[in-house]
């Protein structure tokens, strides 16, 4: 990849903005949305370790906005295979098929998010020890493929979390495993070109912008609203998903 040139910057920054917008109202799918209009611009490689950056400043400003609300069992259940996911992931980020990874995670995705569309909202909460599981893909998914939110709210949103709960808590598990992500990017070299720093400092900017239009806009939206809102996104990052594993085959 040759010097990154403003044009380019300019249009990573409005995926930023983007992402974070969605972020901020949802409480993860940041990279989902970036990465997938990244790639018609930059390299899988450099979109994951700069949007990490702008993960790392849209989770931090979310998962710190209103701790008390959320729910700290749920965090204490996830963050332990989280780790251990991440680790795994380092090991498979170079010798993963990655194609076939993304289309399986991309399959998951949309079957979760249309049976989520579907169902009625009364069902009973699922089984706490659930979270052993959606760490552990949380973890995998965040470091190979940068979409470490979708297992995470799959199992939170069948918790009967209240709104604020939903979203803080999500934001403080999107913000540890966002943290480790850049953690484990930095030992495999990813964070080490100058190109991916000099992006971010157009990048986290235009991310924090957009983590202040959401705060706005999340005040006005239901739990169920935002419940089928996080279904809908789950749709698009499913599909998009496919079809960047599509495109790798």
């Amino acid at each position: 990849m040759n010097a990154i040139s403003p044009g380019e910057i300019a249009a990573l920054a409005s995926f930023a903005f983007l992402g974070a917008l969605v972020f901020g109202v949802t409480g993860f799918g940041s990279a989902l949305v970036a990465i997938p209009l990244a790639l018609h611009v930059v390299p899988l490689p450099f979109a994951l370790a700069l949007y990490a950056l702008s993960d790392v400043v849209s989770s931090w400003s979310v998962g710190l906005e209103n701790p008390k609300n959320a729910v700290r069992a749920e965090w204490t259940r996830l963050v332990p295979m989280i780790v251990v996911g991440t680790v795994l992931g380092v090991t498979l980020l170079v010798n993963l098929p990655r194609a076939a990874g993304t289309l399986l995670l991309g399959l998951f995705v949309l079957s979760f998010s249309i049976y989520s569309l579907k169902k009625k909202s009364n069902t009973k909460p699922v089984n706490p020890a659930w979270a052993w599981v959606a760490g552990l893909a949380g973890g995998i998914t965040s470091t190979v493929f940068g979409a470490g939110g979708p297992p995470y709210v799959i199992y939170l949103s069948q918790r009967g979390l209240s709104k604020e709960a939903l979203r803080a808590t999500l934001g403080l598990t999107v913000m540890t495993s966002i943290s480790l992500r850049v953690v484990a990017f930095l030992a495999t070299g990813l964070l080490l070109d100058s190109r991916v720093w000099l992006a971010a400092a157009f990048v986290c900017p235009a991310t924090l912008a957009g983590i202040f239009v959401a705060r706005r806009i999340y005040v006005s939206i239901s739990r169920e609203a935002l419940l089928r809102l996080i279904a809908a996104l789950l749709v698009v990052s499913g599909c998009s998903l496919i079809l960047r594993a599509i495109a790798q085959m």
